[in-house]
Protein backbone atom coordinates (compact mmCIF):
# COMPACT_ATOMS: atom_id res chain seq x y z
CA UNK A 1 0.00 0.00 0.00
CA UNK A 2 2.50 2.35 1.29
CA UNK A 3 4.87 1.49 -1.99
CA UNK A 4 1.58 2.72 -4.61
CA UNK A 5 0.61 5.47 -1.85
CA UNK A 6 4.28 6.86 -2.71
CA UNK A 7 3.88 6.03 -6.98
CA UNK A 8 0.36 7.76 -6.88
CA UNK A 9 2.07 11.03 -5.31
CA UNK A 10 5.50 10.87 -7.40
CA UNK A 11 2.81 10.74 -10.70
CA UNK A 12 0.74 13.59 -9.14
CA UNK A 13 3.48 15.51 -8.42
CA UNK A 14 5.18 14.93 -12.08
CA UNK A 15 1.57 16.11 -13.58
CA UNK A 16 1.59 19.13 -11.69
CA UNK A 17 5.22 20.04 -12.62
CA UNK A 18 4.06 19.31 -16.31
CA UNK A 19 1.08 21.55 -15.68
CA UNK A 20 3.34 24.70 -14.02
CA UNK A 21 5.93 23.86 -17.48
CA UNK A 22 3.07 24.50 -19.54
CA UNK A 23 1.56 27.28 -17.62
CA UNK A 24 4.98 28.88 -17.78
CA UNK A 25 4.96 28.71 -21.24
CA UNK A 26 1.51 30.19 -22.01
CA UNK A 27 1.83 32.51 -18.94
CA UNK A 28 3.28 35.72 -21.41
CA UNK A 29 0.25 35.75 -23.51
CA UNK A 30 -2.33 35.64 -20.72
CA UNK A 31 -3.78 39.33 -19.69
CA UNK A 32 -1.99 41.01 -22.93
CA UNK A 33 -3.75 41.85 -26.29
CA UNK A 34 -2.78 42.62 -29.80
CA UNK A 35 -2.75 46.18 -30.40
CA UNK A 36 -2.42 45.55 -34.39
CA UNK A 37 -2.98 48.77 -36.93
CA UNK A 38 -3.50 48.87 -40.75
CA UNK A 39 -5.09 51.17 -43.55
CA UNK A 40 -8.38 50.67 -45.09
CA UNK A 41 -6.87 49.93 -48.32
CA UNK A 42 -6.62 47.29 -50.56
CA UNK A 43 -2.65 46.72 -49.94
CA UNK A 44 -3.64 46.08 -46.40
CA UNK A 45 -5.98 43.16 -47.36
CA UNK A 46 -4.49 40.21 -44.92
CA UNK A 47 -6.27 42.95 -42.41
CA UNK A 48 -9.18 43.37 -43.99
CA UNK A 49 -9.66 39.95 -44.25
CA UNK A 50 -8.29 38.86 -40.70
CA UNK A 51 -10.82 41.40 -39.01
CA UNK A 52 -13.93 40.85 -41.35
CA UNK A 53 -13.99 37.27 -40.66
CA UNK A 54 -12.90 37.32 -36.85
CA UNK A 55 -10.09 34.58 -37.53
CA UNK A 56 -6.66 36.31 -36.65
CA UNK A 57 -8.17 36.55 -32.92
CA UNK A 58 -9.02 32.84 -33.24
CA UNK A 59 -5.32 32.52 -34.57
CA UNK A 60 -3.46 34.84 -32.20
CA UNK A 61 -5.14 33.63 -29.21
CA UNK A 62 -5.31 36.81 -27.57
CA UNK A 63 -7.24 39.72 -28.63
CA UNK A 64 -6.84 42.32 -31.23
CA UNK A 65 -7.41 45.61 -30.65
CA UNK A 66 -7.14 47.17 -34.51
CA UNK A 67 -6.29 51.54 -34.89
CA UNK A 68 -6.63 52.56 -38.32
CA UNK A 69 -4.76 55.00 -39.86
CA UNK A 70 -4.47 56.48 -43.11
CA UNK A 71 -0.88 57.39 -43.16
CA UNK A 72 2.40 55.91 -43.06
CA UNK A 73 4.49 58.34 -40.80
CA UNK A 74 1.19 58.50 -38.57
CA UNK A 75 1.37 54.73 -38.18
CA UNK A 76 5.50 55.04 -37.40
CA UNK A 77 4.67 57.71 -34.72
CA UNK A 78 2.44 55.08 -33.28
CA UNK A 79 5.05 52.36 -33.01
CA UNK A 80 7.68 54.87 -31.74
CA UNK A 81 4.89 55.87 -28.79
CA UNK A 82 4.47 52.14 -28.22
CA UNK A 83 0.68 52.87 -29.02
CA UNK A 84 0.62 49.68 -31.07
CA UNK A 85 2.19 46.63 -31.16
CA UNK A 86 2.61 45.80 -35.02
CA UNK A 87 0.96 47.67 -37.76
CA UNK A 88 0.85 46.99 -41.93
CA UNK A 89 2.77 50.02 -43.73
CA UNK A 90 4.46 50.76 -46.68
CA UNK A 91 8.03 50.23 -47.33
CA UNK A 92 9.17 53.93 -47.12
CA UNK A 93 7.40 54.82 -43.94
CA UNK A 94 9.52 51.32 -42.63
CA UNK A 95 12.71 52.19 -43.82
CA UNK A 96 12.40 55.98 -42.10
CA UNK A 97 11.09 54.76 -39.38
CA UNK A 98 14.27 52.33 -38.98
CA UNK A 99 16.92 55.18 -39.39
CA UNK A 100 15.36 57.33 -37.18
CA UNK A 101 14.71 54.98 -34.39
CA UNK A 102 18.65 53.51 -35.22
CA UNK A 103 16.93 50.27 -35.72
CA UNK A 104 15.84 49.80 -32.10
CA UNK A 105 12.00 50.28 -32.35
CA UNK A 106 10.55 47.62 -34.97
CA UNK A 107 11.50 45.23 -36.80
CA UNK A 108 9.81 43.64 -40.51
CA UNK A 109 8.83 40.23 -39.57
CA UNK A 110 6.55 39.28 -42.98
CA UNK A 111 6.15 40.97 -46.07
CA UNK A 112 2.36 41.63 -47.01
CA UNK A 113 1.79 42.95 -50.59
CA UNK A 114 3.82 43.64 -53.51
CA UNK A 115 2.70 46.00 -56.91
CA UNK A 116 -0.16 47.52 -57.67
CA UNK A 117 1.51 50.99 -58.55
CA UNK A 118 1.06 52.68 -61.57
CA UNK A 119 1.19 56.22 -63.80
CA UNK A 120 -2.29 57.10 -64.65
CA UNK A 121 -2.69 59.80 -67.20
CA UNK A 122 -6.07 61.90 -67.80
CA UNK A 123 -8.22 60.22 -71.27
CA UNK A 124 -8.60 63.50 -72.35
CA UNK A 125 -5.27 64.46 -72.03
CA UNK A 126 -2.45 63.91 -74.86
CA UNK A 127 0.43 61.82 -73.31
CA UNK A 128 1.88 59.72 -75.73
CA UNK A 129 5.58 59.52 -74.78
CA UNK A 130 8.00 60.58 -72.01
CA UNK A 131 8.45 63.78 -73.47
CA UNK A 132 5.02 65.06 -73.62
CA UNK A 133 4.62 65.43 -69.41
CA UNK A 134 6.86 68.71 -70.23
CA UNK A 135 4.69 71.23 -68.51
CA UNK A 136 2.38 69.01 -67.00
CA UNK A 137 1.14 68.77 -63.40
CA UNK A 138 1.35 65.11 -61.93
CA UNK A 139 0.06 64.04 -58.10
CA UNK A 140 1.42 61.28 -55.67
CA UNK A 141 -0.25 60.68 -52.91
CA UNK A 142 2.23 62.31 -49.75
CA UNK A 143 5.53 64.21 -50.03
CA UNK A 144 8.49 61.31 -49.53
CA UNK A 145 5.82 58.23 -49.11
CA UNK A 146 6.86 55.13 -52.06
CA UNK A 147 5.04 56.43 -54.79
CA UNK A 148 6.04 59.97 -54.76
CA UNK A 149 10.03 58.80 -54.61
CA UNK A 150 9.12 56.04 -57.20
CA UNK A 151 7.81 59.22 -59.73
CA UNK A 152 10.45 61.39 -58.88
CA UNK A 153 12.77 59.35 -60.03
CA UNK A 154 11.37 58.01 -63.19
CA UNK A 155 11.40 61.57 -64.29
CA UNK A 156 14.23 62.69 -63.09
CA UNK A 157 15.90 59.92 -65.40
CA UNK A 158 14.01 60.94 -68.07
CA UNK A 159 15.26 64.66 -67.87
CA UNK A 160 11.74 66.18 -66.42
CA UNK A 161 12.68 68.41 -63.88
CA UNK A 162 10.04 69.44 -61.17
CA UNK A 163 9.45 73.27 -60.83
CA UNK A 164 11.17 73.06 -57.40
CA UNK A 165 14.09 72.62 -59.08
CA UNK A 166 14.03 74.85 -61.95
CA UNK A 167 12.35 72.62 -64.21
CA UNK A 168 8.50 72.51 -65.91
CA UNK A 169 7.03 69.70 -64.72
CA UNK A 170 4.89 70.24 -61.29
CA UNK A 171 4.99 67.54 -58.88
CA UNK A 172 2.38 67.43 -55.98
CA UNK A 173 1.37 66.11 -53.27
CA UNK A 174 -2.24 64.79 -53.24
CA UNK A 175 -4.23 62.18 -51.24
CA UNK A 176 -5.62 60.11 -53.08
CA UNK A 177 -9.60 60.87 -52.96
CA UNK A 178 -8.51 64.30 -53.54
CA UNK A 179 -6.48 63.12 -57.08
CA UNK A 180 -9.77 61.42 -58.09
CA UNK A 181 -11.81 65.00 -57.52
CA UNK A 182 -8.70 67.26 -59.33
CA UNK A 183 -8.90 64.59 -62.43
CA UNK A 184 -12.89 65.18 -62.93
CA UNK A 185 -12.26 68.86 -62.21
CA UNK A 186 -9.19 68.88 -64.95
CA UNK A 187 -6.85 70.42 -62.82
CA UNK A 188 -3.92 67.68 -62.46
CA UNK A 189 -3.06 66.10 -65.72
CA UNK A 190 -1.78 62.51 -64.16
CA UNK A 191 -1.35 60.78 -60.72
CA UNK A 192 1.11 58.12 -59.52
CA UNK A 193 -0.52 56.19 -57.43
CA UNK A 194 -1.30 52.51 -56.04
CA UNK A 195 -4.67 50.05 -55.84
CA UNK A 196 -7.08 50.64 -55.60
CA UNK A 197 -6.60 54.10 -56.33
CA UNK A 198 -5.55 53.14 -60.30
CA UNK A 199 -8.60 51.39 -60.64
CA UNK A 200 -10.61 54.35 -59.51
CA UNK A 201 -9.24 56.68 -61.39
CA UNK A 202 -9.31 54.64 -64.64
CA UNK A 203 -13.18 53.23 -63.94
CA UNK A 204 -14.30 56.54 -62.37
CA UNK A 205 -11.61 59.08 -63.47
CA UNK A 206 -11.59 58.13 -67.01
CA UNK A 207 -7.98 57.55 -66.58
CA UNK A 208 -5.66 55.47 -68.23
CA UNK A 209 -2.45 53.72 -67.06
CA UNK A 210 0.72 54.94 -68.94
CA UNK A 211 3.10 53.12 -66.74
CA UNK A 212 2.51 50.21 -64.52
CA UNK A 213 5.40 50.01 -61.99
CA UNK A 214 6.09 46.59 -62.07
CA UNK A 215 7.96 47.20 -65.31
CA UNK A 216 10.94 49.30 -63.54
CA UNK A 217 11.80 46.34 -61.15
CA UNK A 218 13.93 43.33 -61.28
CA UNK A 219 11.39 40.47 -61.88
CA UNK A 220 8.38 42.65 -61.55
CA UNK A 221 7.98 42.41 -58.30
CA UNK A 222 8.78 45.79 -55.12
CA UNK A 223 7.16 46.21 -52.13
CA UNK A 224 4.38 47.41 -51.48
CA UNK A 225 3.16 46.86 -47.74
CA UNK A 226 5.30 44.78 -45.16
CA UNK A 227 3.86 44.02 -41.44
CA UNK A 228 6.21 45.25 -38.78
CA UNK A 229 6.47 44.56 -35.16
CA UNK A 230 7.73 46.53 -32.48
CA UNK A 231 10.79 44.97 -31.03
CA UNK A 232 9.94 45.03 -27.52
CA UNK A 233 6.60 43.03 -28.13
CA UNK A 234 8.45 40.59 -29.96
CA UNK A 235 10.76 39.67 -27.05
CA UNK A 236 8.06 39.62 -24.37
CA UNK A 237 5.31 38.01 -26.72
CA UNK A 238 7.43 35.92 -29.14
CA UNK A 239 4.51 33.12 -29.17
CA UNK A 240 1.69 36.33 -29.99
CA UNK A 241 4.38 37.20 -32.73
CA UNK A 242 4.18 33.83 -33.95
CA UNK A 243 0.22 33.58 -33.59
CA UNK A 244 0.04 36.90 -35.96
CA UNK A 245 2.37 35.51 -38.29
CA UNK A 246 0.34 32.58 -38.47
CA UNK A 247 -2.73 34.72 -38.89
CA UNK A 248 -1.39 36.40 -41.83
CA UNK A 249 -0.09 33.29 -43.44
CA UNK A 250 -3.39 31.65 -43.29
CA UNK A 251 -5.08 35.38 -44.60
CA UNK A 252 -2.59 35.47 -47.45
CA UNK A 253 -3.30 31.84 -48.47
CA UNK A 254 -6.95 32.49 -48.40
CA UNK A 255 -6.88 35.71 -50.48
CA UNK A 256 -5.16 33.88 -53.30
CA UNK A 257 -7.37 31.25 -52.87
CA UNK A 258 -10.48 32.79 -53.98
CA UNK A 259 -10.02 36.05 -55.18
CA UNK A 260 -13.89 36.72 -56.10
CA UNK A 261 -14.62 36.00 -52.16
CA UNK A 262 -11.71 37.98 -51.19
CA UNK A 263 -12.80 41.24 -53.13
CA UNK A 264 -16.74 40.75 -51.62
CA UNK A 265 -15.19 41.07 -48.14
CA UNK A 266 -12.38 43.62 -48.49
CA UNK A 267 -15.31 45.89 -50.09
CA UNK A 268 -17.49 44.70 -47.04
CA UNK A 269 -15.15 45.55 -45.13
CA UNK A 270 -13.93 49.44 -45.93
CA UNK A 271 -17.51 49.86 -46.25
CA UNK A 272 -17.62 49.21 -42.41
CA UNK A 273 -14.70 50.71 -41.32
CA UNK A 274 -14.58 54.05 -43.41
CA UNK A 275 -18.46 54.54 -44.32
CA UNK A 276 -17.35 54.92 -47.87
CA UNK A 277 -18.22 52.50 -50.25
CA UNK A 278 -15.70 50.76 -51.61
CA UNK A 279 -17.29 49.36 -55.15
CA UNK A 280 -16.99 45.50 -55.58
CA UNK A 281 -15.83 46.00 -59.58
CA UNK A 282 -13.12 48.57 -58.33
CA UNK A 283 -11.71 45.98 -55.48
CA UNK A 284 -12.05 43.27 -58.35
CA UNK A 285 -9.61 45.50 -60.49
CA UNK A 286 -7.44 46.35 -57.56
CA UNK A 287 -6.72 42.55 -56.93
CA UNK A 288 -5.65 41.73 -60.10
CA UNK A 289 -2.64 44.10 -59.89
CA UNK A 290 -1.46 43.40 -56.50
CA UNK A 291 0.59 40.56 -55.33
CA UNK A 292 -0.19 39.39 -51.99
CA UNK A 293 2.50 37.60 -50.36
CA UNK A 294 4.52 36.54 -47.13
CA UNK A 295 7.73 37.25 -48.46
CA UNK A 296 9.54 40.12 -47.70
CA UNK A 297 11.29 41.04 -50.84
CA UNK A 298 14.66 42.58 -48.99
CA UNK A 299 16.66 42.94 -52.17
CA UNK A 300 13.55 44.93 -53.31
CA UNK A 301 13.53 46.84 -50.27
CA UNK A 302 16.78 47.91 -50.44
CA UNK A 303 16.50 49.11 -53.94
CA UNK A 304 13.29 51.30 -52.52
CA UNK A 305 16.03 52.57 -49.70
CA UNK A 306 18.56 53.43 -52.14
CA UNK A 307 16.16 55.31 -54.25
CA UNK A 308 15.17 57.56 -51.83
CA UNK A 309 18.40 58.31 -51.27
CA UNK A 310 18.65 58.72 -55.00
CA UNK A 311 15.85 61.74 -54.79
CA UNK A 312 16.83 63.05 -51.73
CA UNK A 313 14.62 61.84 -48.92
CA UNK A 314 17.57 60.76 -47.34
CA UNK A 315 20.06 62.28 -45.90
CA UNK A 316 22.91 59.36 -45.99
CA UNK A 317 23.24 55.94 -48.26
CA UNK A 318 20.61 53.95 -46.04
CA UNK A 319 21.73 50.77 -43.70
CA UNK A 320 19.40 48.32 -43.62
CA UNK A 321 21.02 46.10 -41.33
CA UNK A 322 18.99 44.77 -38.37
CA UNK A 323 15.55 45.80 -40.33
CA UNK A 324 14.22 41.95 -40.62
CA UNK A 325 13.66 39.67 -38.04
CA UNK A 326 12.47 36.72 -40.13
CA UNK A 327 12.88 34.16 -38.11
CA UNK A 328 9.32 33.47 -36.63
CA UNK A 329 8.36 33.46 -39.95
CA UNK A 330 10.75 30.78 -40.87
CA UNK A 331 9.15 28.40 -37.88
CA UNK A 332 5.49 29.13 -39.25
CA UNK A 333 6.53 28.15 -42.38
CA UNK A 334 8.27 25.18 -41.38
CA UNK A 335 5.08 24.36 -39.19
CA UNK A 336 3.00 24.62 -41.81
CA UNK A 337 5.08 22.54 -44.75
CA UNK A 338 5.61 25.65 -46.66
CA UNK A 339 9.01 26.91 -48.45
CA UNK A 340 10.62 29.45 -47.01
CA UNK A 341 11.01 32.67 -49.40
CA UNK A 342 13.60 32.49 -52.16
CA UNK A 343 15.34 35.64 -50.61
CA UNK A 344 15.12 34.34 -46.80
CA UNK A 345 16.99 31.45 -47.04
CA UNK A 346 20.98 31.46 -45.56
CA UNK A 347 23.13 34.40 -45.85
CA UNK A 348 19.42 36.85 -46.54
CA UNK A 349 18.44 39.55 -43.52
CA UNK A 350 17.46 37.78 -40.04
Amino acid sequence: MATRSLKANRALLAVVMLAACEGGRRAPSQGVALRLGHFPNVTHAQALIGRATGEFEKTVGVPVKWTLFNAGPSAVEALFASAVDAVYVGPNPAINGHIRSRGESFAIVAGAAAGGAALVVRGDVHIASDADFHGKVVATPQLGNTQDVAARLWFAERGLVSRDKGGDLTIIPLANPDQLLMFAKREIHAAWTVEPWVSRLEQEGGGRVYLDEKDLWPGGRYVTAVLVVRRAFLREQPEVVKRLLAAHVEATQRLNADAEAAARLISEEIKRETSAAMPLPIVRSALKRVEFSWDPLPKALAKAADDAYRVGFLPAAPDLSGIWELGPLREVLREKGLPAPAETGEGAPR
